[in-house]
């Protein structure tokens, strides 16, 4: 039940209104001043406030500007005998959700009520999905007690509280977009939009249109104005992940967006403001990519004012318990299951692997076992098939020497040999080893292998 207060100080007005909305089933309260109605809104938190402007203590504008707007700001409507536009501006101004001229007209009255209370409850789900969000994001909550962990997660708290650009660097499935999204939302732009967007899933011709937007008659087909992301965003945070694959020109725009803070729709003169946080994250080194003409160095150092990396998942084994736990209590959850655990032999299992796919592709392994698994416990048979590329190294025909390995050789061989076998087929290659296509090609890059787009793909 919505609840409503009136504040005016004529008795027969308060009693006349009072007799109206409890007869549409609102839960009603009065004040005869601006101060008892202040009383009455830090006890009840009302979602509509119906206040008179004219008043002896503190008028309604006066009064509008007091209401405390935490946790919520309730939805205020103006009533006045004196229906100036001038008075009608102002106090739109200074918070009002509607105006209303006395002797006020019932139905008029009712339907603003309703679209008040309607505004409201929009605020409040707003409220509650921000509360949800920031709990989901909570920088506390993320998972990792292992030495390169607790470092990224003590630079994310530092930085959370300013506005400082950021490069989360780090393979592809090791959770660049969730420290992004917690930095995001630990903020003081945490009511504002987060917007992610992928550089490298979109094509090259569409990337700029996506970002800026654009005029109608710019190009074929462009009916109607486009609003691009950075506009949209206004006051919030962009995620550009894969920044590596960005294209040169569109990387000029971004830094101008960054030196600036203005934009330029595509066939527009005119420049607009825009304060936007970028974040910023890929799995390519790029100092590298600057060497080879791919990526400007003015805007990797504008984009590198604080770094953060993220060590694969291979690096920080002591997590991998944790997290499972984790996923065991989140499929749970999705699936209606009652798995309580895993057992000693498949926990091992998952520790002594290798994680091409780092976090991403421990998750996938969990879902899938809580599903398959008809035990209490998921066992080493739930998770064996999903591992098999990495325990199925004897396909490729490969030896572990008696005095052991170097992991890199190791794992430059192993490339070269899943290359082999795939007959030169860089994403079957990728299949092989349980990888992206993107993760895949850049591990050979990581070694300087030859390109497998120049010399291995059919």
């Amino acid at each position: 039940m919505a609840v409503v207060l009136v504040v005016d100080d004529e008795p027969l007005q308060r009693e006349i209104l009072k007799t109206i909305l409890e007869g549409e089933g609102y839960e009603t309260y009065t004040a005869s001043s601006g101060e008892e109605g202040l009383g009455i809104v830090r006890k009840l938190n009302p979602d509509v406030i119906l206040t008179d402007l004219k008043m002896e203590d503190m008028d309604g504008i006066e009064f509008i500007e007091s209401v405390p707007k935490d946790p919520f700001e309730p939805s205020m409507i103006m009533m006045t005998a004196y229906g100036t536009i001038s008075s009608a501006v102002d106090a739109m101004k200074k918070g009002a959700f509607d105006y209303l001229t006395k002797p006020l007209d019932k139905d008029t009255l009712l339907l603003t009520i309703k679209r008040a209370i309607e505004r409201t409850n929009l605020l409040k789900e707003n409220l509650e999905l921000q509360k949800a969000l920031y709990d989901k994001f909570r920088i506390e909550g993320i998972i990792g007690s292992s030495k390169k962990m607790k470092e990224a997660i003590e630079v994310m708290k530092k930085v959370s509280s300013t506005s400082a650009t950021v490069l989360i660097v780090g393979e592809s499935g090791t959770g660049k977009e969730l420290i992004a999204r917690a930095i995001h939302y630990n903020s003081q732009r945490r009511s504002k939009p987060f917007t992610a967007i992928n550089c490298a899933a979109i094509p090259e011709n569409l990337i700029e249109s996506e970002l800026f937007g654009f005029e109608p008659g710019v190009f074929t087909g462009a009916t109607t104005r486009k609003i691009g992301l950075f506009e949209s965003t206004n006051g919030g945070t962009i995620f550009l992940d894969e920044i590596g694959d960005l294209p040169t020109l569109t990387q000029s725009k971004i830094l101008r967006v960054l030196q600036d803070k203005e934009i330029r729709r595509i066939g527009s003169s005119d420049t607009i403001k825009v304060d936007v946080r970028i974040i910023s994250a890929t799995n390519k080194d790029l100092t590298k990519e600057i060497i080879k003409k791919n990526f400007r160095e003015d805007l990797y150092y504008r984009l590198k004012v604080i770094t953060i990396e993220l060590p694969p998942l291979r690096e920080r084994k002591e997590d991998i318990s944790e997290l499972t736990d984790f996923f065991i209590k989140k499929y749970n959850k999705e699936f209606g299951k009652r798995i309580k655990g895993i057992d000693a032999n498949a926990l091992k299992a998952l520790m002594e692997y290798h994680w091409p796919g780092n976090i991403r592709q421990l998750e996938s392994v969990i879902e899938k076992a809580l599903l398959m698994s008809d035990s209490h416990y998921i066992g080493h048979k739930d998770i064996k098939s999903e591992l098999r590329s990495y325990h199925g190294v004897d396909l490729f025909d490969f030896e572990l020497p008696e005095g052991g390995i170097n992991f890199e050789e190791f794992e430059k061989e192993l490339l070269r040999k899943a290359m082999q076998k795939a007959n030169g087929v860089a994403t079957k290659a990728a299949k092989l080893l349980g990888m992206s296509y993107k993760t895949f090609c850049y591990r050979w890059e990581k070694y300087d292998l030859t390109s497998p787009k120049e010399d291995y793909t059919s």
